[in-house]
């Protein structure tokens, strides 16, 4: 293994998204994921398009790990995962609170086979208070997390949700930056750390600096929504859509001179930054009238001259000849063993001195569970003993 993280070994139990994805992002920096699963498997495994027993969305949460199958009501195989937890750094999980505690693998638990684990509890709510007892999914977060007021019709005040599951990605990034962070002070420190984050606290943090920026000030609070309708930054040209947005002065006199239309610089409703921002709507239905009259490479060009932030609206597979996005390498074909061609995103962040690798695909169930117990010192006759009792499932 290669990257910044090469060394640091991290136990996956978590499922679905939220865990699952920060695991993974570990692993593309280096880290060896083992990921656990009950004979039942992760859901995942279940949802979207197949090949070769994989489905693309299991593909893209989980390239990368290894994978090892133990069911956890058999005695030996608990006694088998607690061998296992002694060899490694990080425990993630996203069980409802109560669940770990029950398997017998609670952080108090984990903490007294290996005093400096970094432990990571993912919640849908936290672990106490009226909804912590609920399963949750990503649109429950997007209901209690203020995202559907934000996205709301500006038109029909109609609430909507974004059409992915954002609230379980946030989740993920936050929790991949906390583990950095937790092994970084362990290294100074020799203590390990119990990290505990909700999916439902990583969304309102993300969406405060400007979703949020009504309620910041107490005693001043303001709807912003009709503010916020201003983000829905899409104009028809004669022949497609684009996005162009101007906040400073230079950008708004650069727009103006794009579009032809120099007497709205001096305008006393657009003039100035807070004037734009006050009058925002009017500003996009005025930009938006003239962006229509143009053909749509030749208003880019103009917008691009003018030093305004521009760009034609890609769909997804647009995205596959998209100049920057290959130039970048943004988008990467894998060739695995078993399973073919794989795209997928490359890791954003790149490091020069220590530059990590997708390593691998996804684990097939139980893929490693011989090679990884191997690893930790079973044998095959110890491993044997294990399948046929039914705690431990390999191929």
């Amino acid at each position: 293994m290669s990257g910044p993280l090469a060394g640091v070994r991290v136990l996956d139990f978590s499922t679905m998204v939220s865990g699952p994805v920060a695991a993974r992002m570990l692993a593309d920096q280096g880290a060896d994921v083992i990921k656990v699963e009950s004979p039942k498997g992760d859901e995942m495994r279940k949802i979207g398009n197949q090949r070769n027993g994989l489905t693309s969305a299991f593909m893209s949460c989980n390239r990368g790990k290894r994978g090892v199958c133990l069911d956890l009501k058999n005695t030996a195989a608990k006694q088998a995962l607690a061998d296992l937890v002694k060899t490694v750094d990080v425990v993630i999980q996203n069980f409802r609170p109560g669940a770990m505690q029950r398997m017998g693998f609670a952080e108090t638990d984990v903490r007294k086979l290996k005093s400096d684990i970094i432990y990571v509890s993912i919640s849908g709510f936290g672990e106490t208070g009226p909804y912590a007892h609920q399963r949750v999914y990503d649109p429950v977060i997007q209901a209690l997390c203020g995202a559907t007021d934000i996205q709301a019709d500006r038109e029909t005040g109609k609430p909507k949700m974004f059409r992915i599951i954002v609230a379980d990605k946030v989740t993920s990034l936050t929790a991949a930056q906390a583990i950095s962070s937790a092994l970084y002070a362990r290294e100074k420190t020799g203590k390990g750390e119990h990290i505990k984050l909700s999916m439902l606290d990583a969304m309102v943090s993300f969406f405060w600096p400007e979703g949020m920026s009504g309620i910041t000030f107490v005693g001043d609070e303001i709807d912003v929504t009709k503010y916020q309708g201003t983000m829905d930054l899409i104009y028809e040209t004669a022949n497609g859509y684009i996005t162009a947005g101007a906040v400073s002065d230079s950008e708004w006199q650069g727009m103006c001179a794009a579009l032809n239309k120099p007497e709205w610089v001096n305008d006393e409703r657009f003039s100035t930054t807070a004037a734009r921002f006050k009058n925002a709507e009017l500003r996009k239905q005025m930009t938006g009238k003239e962006i229509t009259k143009w053909d749509r490479q030749e208003i880019l060009n103009r917008l691009d001259a003018q030093g305004v932030p521009s760009a034609p609206l890609l769909s997804r597979l647009d995205l596959l000849e998209d100049e920057q996005i290959a130039i970048n390498g943004t988008i990467q074909i894998y060739d695995w063993e078993g399973h073919g061609k794989i795209r997928q995103a490359r890791p954003a962040a790149t490091f020069e001195q220590n530059p990590g690798n997708v390593e691998s695909a996804a684990p097939l169930m139980g893929e490693h569970s011989l090679e990884v117990f191997r690893e930790i010192g079973y044998s095959d006759g110890d491993l044997k003993c294990l399948i046929d009792e039914g705690a431990l499932q390999g191929c």
